[in-house]
């Protein structure tokens, strides 16, 4: 990442700019991952101290819901700026940029992602700080995460490998020596906008680099860009991914991402919910007892009560559930998917008990 980064990336700024009428400045809600009080490149901020990840086997083969970016054959999911055909050449399996100073672009957008890059710094070494071995990895083209040689190589702390390029440094550095494979693996969360443009929600990642953890759901403070602030601006929920060239020959090869769920699982909602009816303390008292499989068994299914519901304790951990009556014999869980039935004469105490749960279900009888 350097000054030219303004330059290539003016055009996606620009229509980001474009379709933008309000331009809001996410809310620090990160802590000391977002309002550290460190201006950025500061050169006294303290340097990740550094790890020996383990050995792992590479290339990482793809998981079954994987879309495959490069696998090393071609570059048909990649573009140059502005849709130009890709420029980076291709050899033995990987691919490395040009030189001439142009981004690569995947030719979908993306949003929230689980991303896998693995990627190479030059062998032999050349240069020393931001001069070796760099480049980046812009989730939606605008939010970078640092490629840099920074094996035995030092620089300001959010601008080494790992870092989130300006604003926060990697909690360790577990950079691989030059030429080696070295592996990202990125979970991306998308910002996310009010209608009117407002940032509601800051850009998060979380990233493993060599399987070691070096950023822990860390929010931005906004888009990437050099020696100024690039502040939040609306843009669509899907952006493609870029690759930079900075000069560099770093290598990429077997890249791939799963596409992560926008929103958590809403469930069925209250469509049908369960009855719920009303018992007095003295039909609640008809339930309560010791169940068992067998009279000697060790195990018991206890129901007890307190005048105003009934509760079990069961199981080996002697877990305490609350039950709601939903008809004289049927009575849900409050927290789980789950119900108990009795068995339950016209008069007198309930016989038996059964408890539905996960699908399986068993029976035990009232022991005096």
């Amino acid at each position: 990442m350097n000054g030219k980064m303004i330059r290539r990336n003016r055009p996606l700024i620009s229509m980001i700019a474009a379709a933008s009428v309000l331009i809001g400045i996410c809310a620090a809600d990160g802590g000391a991952q977002t309002g550290t009080g460190w201006k950025s490149h500061d050169v006294t901020r303290p340097h990740p101290p550094v790890v020996t990840p383990a050995a792992h086997e590479l290339p990482v083969p793809p998981p079954s819901d994987a879309i495959v970016l490069f696998d090393g054959t071609n570059l048909d999911q990649w573009r140059g700026e502005d849709g130009t055909a890709a420029t980076w050449i291709l050899e033995e399996g990987a691919m490395r940029p040009s030189g001439k100073g142009e981004d690569l672009y995947t030719v979908r957008p993306f949003g929230d992602v689980q991303l896998h890059v693995e990627w190479a710094s030059p062998l032999p070494a050349r240069g020393r700080c931001q001069g070796r071995g760099n480049s980046g990895v812009f989730l939606m083209g605008l939010y970078e995460v640092q490629i840099l040689d920074s094996y035995q190589n030092e620089t300001y702390a959010d601008g080494q490998a790992a870092a989130l390029y300006g604003q926060t440094p990697p909690l360790v550095n577990a950079c691989r020596p030059p030429g080696e494979w070295q592996t990202y693996d990125i979970v991306f969360r998308r910002p996310r906008f009010a209608p009117g443009g407002d940032c509601m929600q800051p850009a998060r990642f979380t990233l493993f680099h060599n399987g070691v953890l070096v950023q822990d759901g860390v929010a931005l403070r906004g888009g990437t860009m050099w020696l100024q602030p690039m502040p939040y601006a609306f843009h669509p929920d899907k952006l493609p991914i870029s690759l930079q060239d900075h000069g560099n020959p770093v290598r990429f090869r077997n890249i791939w991402l799963r596409e992560l769920r926008e929103t958590a699982d809403p469930g069925p909602g209250p469509d049908a919910p369960e009855p719920v009816v009303a018992l007095g303390p003295e039909q609640l008292e008809r339930y309560v007892g010791v169940y068992k499989s067998k009279p000697d068994a060790e195990s018991s299914f206890d129901i007890f009560s307190d005048g105003k519901q009934i509760h079990c304790i069961f199981g080996k951990q002697r877990a305490r559930v609350d039950l709601v009556p939903n008809s004289l014999t049927k009575f849900s869980m409050r927290w789980a998917a789950a119900h108990v039935e009795f068995t339950l004469p016209e008069t007198g105490p309930a016989t038996a008990v059964s408890l539905h749960v996960g699908g399986g279900s068993f029976t035990v009888k009232r022991t005096e």
